[in-house]
């Protein structure tokens, strides 16, 4: 699955023109959970174009946009529509099910 390095730089750019559907993920150096999903996510074939990784410590712009409280925290993305926050166990099938619910809300314009 493709993945990407998104930064505070570049980040509303790249997701506004990107087609299709986007996992953004927000991670920490020191979090091991998001080293577990970082080797994890990309093989639970997920019904997404892409991951989109930001690492929170060096980019504090999106992770104050995104309201990012805990990490890994992860927002959905399609065709340059923000569909919200996902929450659900770093396992593919629960990751799966809360992905089509957040892609059936409305979508808003990124934050």
């Amino acid at each position: 699955m493709p993945s990407l390095e998104l930064t505070d730089l570049d980040a509303d750019r790249r997701l506004l023109s990107l087609p299709g559907v986007s996992l953004l993920v927000f991670t920490g150096e020191g979090c091991a959970s998001c080293r577990w999903a970082r080797v994890q996510l990309p093989a639970f074939g997920l019904p997404v174009d892409r991951l989109c990784w930001v690492d929170a410590g060096r980019n504090g712009g999106l992770v104050q946009r995104y309201e990012v409280f805990h990490l890994p925290a992860m927002f959905l993305v399609r065709d340059g529509q923000f569909h919200g926050a996902l929450h659900a166990p770093l396992r593919a099938e629960p990751l799966a099910a809360a992905l089509f619910a957040g892609l059936s809300r409305p979508a808003e314009e990124l934050p």
